[in-house]
């Protein structure tokens, strides 16, 4: 296991158009700068029981929900190292704890079949949430392309913007390529901005600036009911 963290921050999420997406990307150039990685493809495995008990509760914005998921930022071979995260929101803080270890390691450990291969605090958290839900299995397979940004002078605010949402629930591995279905219309972005403290005046006049409302909105949730992607934007955006 090479690498744990620990973040407690505010998301706020945001549904753009392209027009918007690049207003805002002009818009922010003098206070955020590019991740030194650029853009990346990020693929996601959400862990669920059969009845989507996850899913359904987190539609229903309670004041506390939880969420489990495996992320990769390649397609996985076996020895590959992959993130296991384990995210909480309460009362709209996210507390998020991940750790890394081999895709074939974290597949195992999340079904039950070996114990973490380096326990440590993080990794009993996640025994809990997994010894309260004893049917999880991998539900749902979503990736995106993403471009973050970092404050310049406060690394701890961060904006990412995520197109081409793609999410199946078949050949549900992060050794696969990403690919399946669109969770938004075409050309639509999905803005978060994360922040470990208040969000700066200058973003807040960009946004009102340009007419961004706060939505509610879950990637896994929507992509659970994603029978139709226009019925989702239209009833829950």
């Amino acid at each position: 296991m090479r690498s744990q963290s620990i973040f407690k921050r505010t998301e706020l999420k945001y549904l753009l158009s392209a027009s918007q997406a690049a207003a805002l990307k002009k818009a922010i150039g003098p206070y955020m700068r590019l991740d030194e990685h650029g853009n990346t493809t990020i693929s996601n495995v959400y862990y669920d029981t059969p009845d989507q008990r996850l899913a359904r509760s987190s539609l229903q914005k309670p004041i506390y929900k939880e969420k489990l998921r495996m992320r990769s930022y390649c397609v996985a071979s076996s020895e590959d190292m992959v993130f296991v995260e384990l995210k909480k929101k309460f009362d709209g803080i996210v507390y998020k704890r991940r750790v890394s270890m081999s895709k074939d390691q974290g597949e195992q450990y999340l079904m039950g079949l070996c114990p973490a291969p380096e326990p440590c605090q993080i990794t009993r958290e996640i025994d809990y949430f997994l010894s309260c839900f004893p049917a999880i299995r991998p539900a749902m397979f979503i990736s995106y392309d993403r471009e973050a940004y970092f404050g310049k002078t406060d690394e701890g605010l961060r904006i990412t913007f995520d197109a081409n949402i793609l999410f199946r629930d078949h050949d549900i591995s992060l050794g696969k390529a990403p690919g399946g279905s669109r969770l938004l219309e075409s050309g639509q972005v999905l803005m978060e901005i994360k922040a470990s403290d208040a969000m700066p005046l200058w973003l807040a006049h960009i946004l009102s600036a340009n007419s961004i409302r706060r939505i509610a909105f879950s990637k896994y949730g929507y992509a659970c009911l994603a029978k139709d992607k226009r019925e989702i934007i239209r009833k829950y955006a």
